[in-house]
């Protein structure tokens, strides 16, 4: 716990950076502080170092951020077993975060058992990331393989009440496509996907914060996952914040670009000027709820 909270971090990296393109690799390795560096080479590798970290930082649970993006990252089906068997170290602390990328499925048939298989291994959370997976959020709309497969995706992880995070915001990755980062693309796949949990990942950042605040307000089944946004800047970005209080989740982001440490953010959510109850939702209630 961090000043007597328990903290749930909805969005740590810890991915096999080793399977990244060069480019990427290089890019990522780059942002971080030098301080995240050893852990990241080391915690890669051996749970115990993560989650010694994570002792330090006063973190009692966290979501390990992964996905399928070839094209970007250079990430394949892999990352899922990767997750799966890291996770088992402390399966009561964390949790595996992965998907299917609706473009490598044939069909909707193949696309539901592709969910169900990942869902088997043990992932527990799925990741779409628009702009890394060069996938629209609205192709499901499409009479398309891929808006086939997609629509089988969002409905199946309907049907298994399995959250889903989707990256909103703008990357710096190369290849990466940010016209399809905007939140307001997810306002259809709430309305056709009523019982889907989805979560806004960076709540839009820098952009679209308007945009993903509305949809946090407008759908019940729409949630603000606040990684990557600097606390001190966060009732500037929301304004509505303290209204949308059981509707956002902490997320680090870490060990991303200018993310201090998590304990940091996290003291830092402490700070601003929320009811107790407020800033515990935000913190631990929220997720808890969410991803069990």
């Amino acid at each position: 716990m961090i000043d007597s909270q328990p903290v749930f971090d909805a969005h740590l990296h810890v991915q096999p950076i080793d399977r990244f393109r060069p480019a990427v690799r290089d890019l990522v390795l780059g942002a971080m502080r030098p301080e995240a560096h050893e852990i990241v080479a080391r915690g890669q590798k051996d749970p115990a170092v993560l989650l010694a970290f994570l002792d330090a930082e006063g973190v009692d649970r966290a979501v390990l951020v992964n996905y399928v993006a070839p094209d970007v990252t250079g990430t394949d089906e892999s990352v899922n077993a990767w997750v799966v068997a890291y996770a088992k170290a402390a399966p009561d602390r964390l949790v595996p975060m992965g998907g299917v990328h609706p473009g490598r499925v044939d069909g909707p048939e193949a696309a539901r058992a592709a969910v169900d298989a990942v869902l088997a291994k043990g992932i527990r959370a799925f990741k779409l990331h628009p702009s890394h997976q060069l996938v629209d959020p609205l192709a499901y709309l499409e009479e398309t393989p891929l808006g086939r497969a997609l629509a089988a995706v969002y409905r199946r992880l309907e049907e298994r009440g399995v959250p889903l995070t989707v990256h909103t915001g703008t990357s710096v990755f190369p290849g990466a496509r940010n016209r399809l980062a905007d939140p307001l693309l997810l306002d259809d796949v709430a309305v056709d996907f009523p019982s889907l949990t989805i979560l806004l990942a960076h709540a839009g950042r820098p952009f679209w914060y308007e945009q993903a605040q509305f949809l946090a307000r407008r759908h019940a089944n729409v949630h603000l996952e606040l990684s990557g946004i600097p606390p001190k800047q966060l009732l500037a970005a929301l304004p509505r914040l303290g209204d949308l209080a059981d509707k956002c989740l902490f997320g680090s982001d870490w060990p991303g670009p200018g993310v201090p440490g998590v304990a940091a953010n996290a003291r830092g959510i402490l700070a601003l000027p929320l009811g107790s109850e407020a800033k515990a939702r935000i913190l631990w209630d929220n997720a808890v709820r969410v991803f069990g």
